[in-house]
């Protein structure tokens, strides 16, 4: 590879490492263990905690896997958003840790997997709609208005489709009868 390239590579990773360096102190100084900083906490443990309560036990692998699905491509989702500057988060947990972890490895596995055991019999695309509405036009706004989350580029009405689309895929991989036993 051309030294030139690796140059400017390294020069991309230095800025982010010293970016990194000063939203950390941020964090340290003025987020660490406000009461912001508690409600994002809570928001991660209380929907695993509900979820361990709630669930139907014969089916927690297969709620799982939907589950580890809808993590997988929230987060690939979130990654891409916030790091071509559609949004971001300001409230983060641990600096260390992607900032939208209350929301794609807690709040939305959860309630999708919730809503799995508990609307399996009605049509996922009119759960999807419905699921996605509430996430678009109602928690999106308010955690925005609690600034838990600020968009740059970004309509609510582009999450709309991209929510549906995750929770009917997530459905039809939550009825999945290809599993053999190892």
């Amino acid at each position: 590879m051309d030294e030139k390239v690796i140059m400017k590579v390294e020069d991309v990773y230095e800025q982010v490492s010293r970016a990194n360096s000063y939203l950390y102190d941020i964090w340290k100084e003025q987020l660490l263990f406000t009461f912001e900083w508690w409600i994002a906490l809570a928001l991660i443990i209380i929907p695993w905690t509900i979820w361990i309560i709630l669930h139907k036990r014969q089916s927690r692998s297969r709620l799982l896997f939907a589950g580890f699905f809808v993590i997988i491509v929230a987060c690939w989702l979130d990654f891409t958003g916030s790091t071509n500057g559609l949004w971001y988060y300001p409230m983060e947990i641990i600096p260390t840790i992607p900032s939208y972890l209350m929301w794609d490895m807690s709040l939305m596995p959860v309630i999708i997997m919730l809503l799995l055991q508990y609307t399996n019999k009605y049509n996922p695309f009119l759960i999807g709609v419905i699921f996605a509405f509430i996430v678009s036009f109602l928690a999106e706004p308010f955690f925005e208005w609690i600034d838990f989350y600020r968009r740059i580029h970004w309509k609510h009405i582009y999450s709309f489709p991209i929510h549906a689309i995750i929770y009917v895929i997530t459905y039809y991989i939550s009825k999945c009868k290809t599993f053999d036993p190892l």
